[in-house]
């Protein structure tokens, strides 16, 4: 009778046990459901009120098909892209782009918009592919930045005139990566981390839950690095602490020497 209470509150602990593995295997797969459900809903809202009823396939059919819309905008999309890519369409581009370049607010918004996206979808672009880590906002004190790339432009030529070569880096806020801050930094003040920048996002959205695999002798370079003097690498350091042994051991012969010399 008296281990019916333990054998209760075990029963009871891996109860609780299944249940929170239940929630770790469910909650993401069911809030990706969700999100991507809500986005398709959300395409379909703006791209079927446009389509012509009698092409409109949910007039043919008894029920309604999720994601009609979305197959159909990544069709014109597509479309146009591909229509773009060709002198006519070049022109035609051209032509709307001069267009919006005589809007006042439009421009600014359009040319803003476009830097953006070309930014982000260019194939040849070579940005946000590190991170890194800098002391903000005080020495002493580390913070995760993606390495956009060299500073360029008025910025880099203001700032070598300082002589300082730096890197333009963003500071992502935790738990929205999205925003953040631009901050152009020394390339000697950027510890460059082997992680992906898909892991440094998820070690920014988890607010530090989420940890990358990292091999030890990473972790001990790192170590290593930061407990180096100022203008001391890591491989420097045991030569310079071997050579300090090595002087106070001839000055200490040299002491002993010459008060021999000086007791004969």
């Amino acid at each position: 009778m008296t281990n019916l209470p333990h054998h209760h509150a075990g029963g009871i602990t891996r109860l609780r046990n299944y249940f929170l593995t239940g929630v770790v295997v469910v909650a993401p797969l069911a809030i990706t459901v969700w999100l991507i459900w809500n986005f398709v809903q959300w395409v379909d809202s703006w791209v079927i009120p446009y389509i012509p009823s009698r092409y409109n396939p949910e007039r043919y059919l008894p029920v309604d098909i999720p994601g009609v819309g979305l197959v159909i905008a990544i069709v014109i999309i597509t479309l146009i892209g591909f229509l773009t890519a060709n002198i006519i369409g070049r022109t035609i581009v051209g032509y709307g782009e001069r267009l919006l370049g005589r809007m006042p607010v439009v421009r600014n918004l359009y040319n803003g918009l476009k830097q953006i996206f070309e930014t982000v979808l260019s194939s040849s672009n070579n940005a946000f592919k590190q991170v890194g880590l800098i002391e903000y906002p005080r020495k002493g004190i580390w913070a995760m930045v993606f390495v956009a790339a060299d500073t360029r432009g008025e910025v880099n030529n203001a700032l070598m005139t300082l002589g300082q070569d730096t890197l333009s880096v963003f500071l992502a806020t935790t738990p929205n990566p999205t925003s953040g801050f631009l901050l152009f930094v020394p390339k000697k003040d950027v510890i460059i981390l082997d992680m992906s920048v898909e892991d440094g996002a998820k070690l920014i959205i988890s607010a530090g839950l989420v940890t990358p695999e990292v091999t030890q002798k990473r972790l001990a370079e790192l170590a290593a690095k930061a407990k180096a003097r100022p203008g001391e690498t890591p491989a420097e350091k045991p030569r310079k602490q071997a050579a300090r042994k090595s002087s106070s051991r001839k000055t200490a012969a040299v002491r002993a020497t010459a008060a021999r010399k000086s007791q004969a």
